[in-house]
């Protein structure tokens, strides 16, 4: 509805400007019909006021074609991200209203849909309320997450190379618990959630719900939260991005060496391509 109202406005702006530009026309030609002259008689003789006229008239051309040259270049690479790459957004997160129409758009896509998730602690996405998952991961369908395991070298790599003092491997770690504490209490109100802990270091943070696919990159040395978000749109053009990122999840999904957690015994579990349980570890949280 408010689009709709948007739109009504819209039109009716451009036909009123459009009318008072055509009633305007007749006035308009007369007073350029009878002070034409008048005017040019007395520029005419002066040259400096000639070649102010010249030079100016020269910057707004060059600046004119610049534009157009630009938005051409613009629209060229805009064309080639969303028909072939099939990058939907490019999200800076510092930006307040972009962030807030992500997290949208995050909540519309994944609420009573399948969520498959992949980062390190999960802690601001899904358990910090204001997380852009905090109510998709809740209300969804079913959810497939993989954190790090707090017990593996890649979280102590990642909290590492963070040079924010509050990031420690001891924070990672609570967090990561907290993540799981909190899927742990979903999973007792009857949800299909499933966890599984990966030792190494993160690459890509990744979250797919149903044809969008959100991502960023963990670059060493910078937190996640501040880079910039990647949006894919699923589409049938092979050359997209959306199918090789989200083969990428499949496959850490389906890897044998990463266990999944039970959380009914608190045990990580081990199985082999066919999906049969090989071996049990004990797993212990700690807060």
């Amino acid at each position: 509805m408010f689009k709709s109202i948007k739109s009504i406005i819209y039109h009716i702006s451009i036909i009123v400007l459009s009318a008072a530009i055509a009633l305007s026309l007749p006035y308009t030609g007369k007073f350029i019909a009878d002070n034409y002259l008048t005017y040019w008689t007395l520029i005419e003789s002066d040259k400096a006021f000639l070649i102010s006229v010249e030079i100016t008239l020269a910057i707004l051309l060059i600046i004119f074609f610049n534009f157009l040259v630009k938005s051409y270049i613009d629209r060229k690479f805009s064309n080639m991200a969303r028909s072939d790459m099939g990058l939907l957004l490019s999200a800076h997160t510092e930006n307040y209203f972009i962030k807030k129409k992500v997290k949208k758009l995050k909540q519309e896509q994944g609420i009573a849909k399948d969520v498959l998730l992949i980062g390190s602690t999960g802690y601001n996405t899904f358990v910090n309320p204001e997380g852009d998952l905090h109510r998709v991961v809740q209300d969804c369908r079913e959810a497939k997450i993989m954190l790090l395991n707090p017990s593996g070298e890649g979280a102590s790599i990642r909290a590492k190379s963070i040079p924010e003092p509050s990031v420690t491997p001891e924070t990672f770690s609570n967090q990561i618990a907290k993540s799981i504490e909190s899927l742990k209490s979903l999973k007792t109100l009857q949800k299909n959630i499933r966890l599984k802990l990966y030792d190494e270091t993160p690459l890509f943070k990744i979250t797919i719900l149903g044809d969008y696919l959100f991502m960023k990159y963990y670059h060493s040395g910078l937190n996640v939260q501040d880079l910039p978000e990647y949006i894919f749109k699923h589409s049938p053009n092979q050359s997209s991005f959306f199918h090789p990122l989200y083969q990428y999840f499949l496959s850490k999904w389906r890897d044998p060496n990463i266990p999944e957690y039970d959380f009914d015994t608190d045990e990580l579990v081990y199985r082999d391509i066919s999906g049969n349980e090989v071996k049990r570890e004990k797993f212990n949280i700690m807060i």
